[in-house]
């Protein structure tokens, strides 16, 4: 799956969670860029990330990723 594609999925995840439409991801969205992204509703993100996809994080893998990005890429890798 590409990059852009794996973007918009999540895109659509947080819009769902954070019940917020305006919400508009890019590779660099971190939680400082995401006012409702916070170290609460983190684990939150992941588990409905892995849900929708169909995959599992290892801890070393989730300590590892510092912005949307590496998520993407992180799934991208998962689906292999």
């Amino acid at each position: 799956m590409e990059l852009d594609e794996i973007l918009k999925q999540i895109n659509n995840i947080f819009i769902e969670l954070f019940d917020d439409n305006r919400i508009l991801l890019s590779e660099q969205s971190d939680t400082s860029t995401i006012e409702a992204w916070d170290s609460l509703n983190h684990i939150q993100v992941i588990t409905a990330v892995e849900k929708y996809f169909k995959i599992r994080f290892e801890l070393n893998e989730l300590l590892n990723f510092q912005n949307i990005g590496d998520l993407c890429r992180g799934v991208q890798a998962k689906l292999g």
